[in-house]
């Protein structure tokens, strides 16, 4: 019986042992598959890596069962924490757990999945609508608003820019250093004096046209550059603008000047600002100029209120810019625009403006900020000396008389070169093929020079000539006209009146109302120096050719013409006379001396009369006229007389 009982015993433990031998296996196998779900699901180096940082990689490699189910609790769990190693009894509650979490994860990969297909599906599509975008840009940036039309129009352009004519004569002979300039060494010298030092200054540069004054001013900052103690810089700008085309706008729309600013919606400013209505400042010559020399010629034509705008900058050194559309805290103002609108666009130049127009014209306040240099008048012998050297230039041989005979016609340089040329011209004309047979060099002949002046209606320019002949009532008088001075022959006649005390007095109407005052001054002194009552007479005052007087400058020549008439004496005609007569007898000064000098000068005057206060303008180094200086009507009629000559 107890045999029977050990062996029933023993056979009982051994199927309980067979069925946890069997559980434990199940478990064994289940933790097996849960560790190869893993491996599919996060990848075999991922479960390694994660088993390394969690701690778990030696009790996943352990032959223990209960480790390696310690090893997926940390692995799953993600927690290195867990460190109680479980009994066989807890492993089946452990594994549902993480039957639980896997099944989880498993589900979150799913829809993760899902979610990563369809982004990468969207990023896909916008992937092939960047890359499409990228190449529409490229292809505007290598094509850009060209067409067929437009690049045929360009090839036209290019072909006719390689067609090019030769240069005029004026690019040609155009002065290339200061030497070239002739009859200016003055105001050569008081430019660079003002321009080449340390502390340049602003300059207005007046004088007739075509003496030099564009060219010296071209010349001076290139001269000024290569020299020591100037502040221009090799690279210093020099930016040339005429006044009379500067076209702008009162509302600052547009100023090629000064610069303006392009609204974003009524000017349009570039595109990419336009969009997000961001105004752009459009830079101006002055700031071109910055560093250099700002060069306005006919600066007196210029309008008065951008002189006035132009004072501002000269002021400042900077332009500033303004718009009703300008936003400082717009973040997508780029920083250029902001510094423009904020602090300005440098302007630091030198301004020479250049006129043919009295100071009186040119805006007081920009005078007071430059100084002024005066370029003179060309003499007949400075013009025959321009003509020469020009047809050295142009390599061509002239009559001796040629140089003499342009001289009469004008006394600009730049006119005399235009003659030059013509002339130049007409022989080549008249004598196409001749060099290429003879070899020999064009010759230009007066006859040449005479149908230029025939047929562009020249006339000589000095009219009047002075002679050792001397006339009753008759004298010259000078005046000036812009920067050139000029004889006036003023001529007078005198009868006896019909009745005694009833004489009249008649002067040209269009010679201006202070030069018939000087006409009632004259008849005072005339009766004081010589007891003539001109009230017995009929006078008739004339200024011949019809000009008008401005100011009382002819007083003193008019009074030696109606006394000249009166006694009948005989004047002389070499001599000229400029002065204003007070009703005293006194010489005063007068304006544009130095001009009028010039004038009888170029006229053949021997001798000039000008009043004593006007001693300090006139010019130094004078040659080929004599200027007498008097302070009284009688000091000036001894002079004049026919009597003081034959003396």
């Amino acid at each position: 019986m107890k045999s029977f009982l050990e062996k029933f015993i023993t056979r009982t433990d051994r199927m309980d042992f067979t069925e946890r031998l069997s559980e434990e296996e199940h478990l064994r196998r289940q933790v097996n598959a849960l560790f190869n779900l893993l491996t599919n699901i996060l990848g075999s180096d991922r479960v390694v890596l994660k088993a390394g940082k969690l701690e778990a990689l030696n009790l996943m490699r352990s032959d223990i069962f209960e480790e390696r189910v310690l090893a997926l609790q940390r692995i799953v769990f993600e927690d290195p924490t867990i460190d109680t190693v479980p009994t066989i009894e807890e492993v089946p509650k452990i594994v549902d757990d993480i039957e639980d979490e896997i099944a989880d994860l498993i589900a979150r990969r799913s829809v993760e999945d899902k979610l990563e297909k369809k982004i990468s599906e969207k990023m896909q599509l916008r992937h092939e609508e960047y890359v499409k975008e990228i190449k529409m840009q490229i292809i505007k940036e290598t094509a850009g608003p060209e067409n067929a039309q437009t690049l045929k129009k360009l090839a036209v352009i290019e072909k006719m820019e390689q067609k090019k004519l030769s240069q005029s004569a004026i690019e040609t002979l155009r002065p290339d250093s200061f030497q070239e300039i002739v009859g200016q060494d003055r105001a050569i010298k008081s430019l660079m004096s003002k321009l080449a030092c340390p502390f340049p200054q602003h300059i207005i540069l007046y004088g007739p046209p075509g003496v030099g004054k564009t060219t010296a001013a071209r010349l001076a900052l290139k001269v000024a550059k290569k020299l020591k103690g100037t502040p221009f810089e090799e690279d210093a700008p020099f930016v040339e603008v005429d006044g009379t085309t500067l076209r702008w706008d009162p509302r600052d729309v547009t100023n090629p000047l000064l610069g303006s600013v392009h609204d974003p919606i009524y000017q349009g400013a570039r595109r990419d600002l336009a969009d997000t209505g961001i105004p752009e400042p459009k830079l101006g010559l002055v700031t071109e100029a910055h560093g250099g020399v700002m060069f306005i010629d006919e600066i007196g034509e210029l309008d008065p209120m951008l002189q006035n705008k132009l004072l501002k900058v000269l002021e400042d050194k900077r332009v500033s810019f303004d718009s009703a559309y300008y936003d400082p805290d717009d973040t997508n103002v780029p920083q250029y625009i902001k510094k423009l609108f904020e602090e300005g666009a440098p302007a630091d130049f030198i301004l020479i403006g250049a006129t043919t127009r009295d100071p009186a014209d040119i805006n007081p306040a920009i005078r007071s900020r430059c100084t002024e240099v005066y370029f003179e008048p060309l003499t007949p012998r400075e013009i025959e000396k321009i003509v020469r050297e020009a047809a050295k230039k142009l390599d061509v041989l002239l009559d001796d008389n040629i140089p003499e005979m342009i001289s009469e016609y004008t006394i600009e340089g730049r006119k005399a070169i235009n003659i030059l040329a013509e002339a130049y011209g007409m022989a080549l004309y008249k004598r196409q093929g001749i060099e290429e047979e003879t070899g020999e060099s064009i010759s230009i002949q007066v006859e040449d020079v005479l149908e230029v002046i025939q047929v562009s209606r020249l006339s000589p320019y000095v009219l009047m000539k002075g002679s050792p002949v001397c006339e009753t009532g008759k004298v010259f008088g000078l005046g000036v006209h812009g920067f050139v001075g000029s004889v006036l022959e003023i001529e007078a006649v005198a009868f006896p009146a019909q009745k005694e005390g009833k004489g009249s007095l008649r002067f040209n109407d269009t010679a201006g109302s202070m030069a018939k005052d000087s006409v009632f001054n004259a008849a005072s002194v005339i009766r004081r120096l010589s007891g003539e009552e001109i009230s017995n007479y009929d006078i008739h005052v004339n200024i011949i050719g019809g000009g008008r007087i401005d100011g009382p400058s002819a007083g003193m020549a008019i009074t030696a013409a109606v006394l000249s008439a009166i006694q009948d004496r005989p004047l002389r005609q070499d001599l000229a006379v400029t002065g204003e007569i007070s009703i005293q007898g006194r010489v005063k000064a007068v304006g544009g001396v130095f001009e009028k000098i010039y004038g009888a000068k170029q006229a053949g005057m021997t001798k000039v009369i000008v009043p004593m206060e006007n001693k300090k303008d006139i010019p130094t180094g004078l040659k080929g006229i004599e200027v007498i200086l008097v302070d009284t009507a009688d000091e000036a009629l001894e002079h004049m007389f026919e009597s003081h000559l034959l003396s």
